[in-house]
This record gives structure tokens, C-alpha cells and sequence, in this order.
């Protein structure tokens, strides 16, 4: 079950209604901002915690 189109513009509209027109553009951009982030950070190896894997060792 997808949104059509009438749907989605209902949505634009109520979300234009509560931020307005000025803050909507800095909201979008923060919200490209972090989905890039995130990209990134799925695109990373993970990073090890040295001090989690000791305690790790010296619980086993």
C-alpha cells in the first residue's frame, strides 16, 4: 500500500502549514545533511573500541 499523489501533496501541505515557507528549506537541508551522514557512516568500516573489546577479554 503506497501514498499517491493527491496523499502526498495533503502531507506537503500540512507540513508547509506548520514550519513555513521560511524554515521549510533549512529543514530540508538538514534532513540531506544527516541521510548523507549516514550514508557515510554505512560506507565506513566500524571503528573498534579498544577498551570494550579488553574488558571483553578479561570478563571471558
Amino acid at each position: 500500500m503506497g501514498l499517491g499523489w493527491q496523499e502526498l501533496l495533503i502531507v506537503l501541505f500540512i507540513v508547509l502549514l506548520l514550519f513555513g515557507s521560511t524554515k521549510l528549506p533549512q529543514l530540508m537541508r538538514s534532513l540531506g545533511q544527516g541521510v548523507g551522514e549516514f550514508k557515510t557512516g554505512m560506507k565506513e568500516p566500524p571503528v573498534h573500541d579498544d577498551e570494550h573489546d579488553e574488558e571483553e577479554t578479561k570478563q571471558a
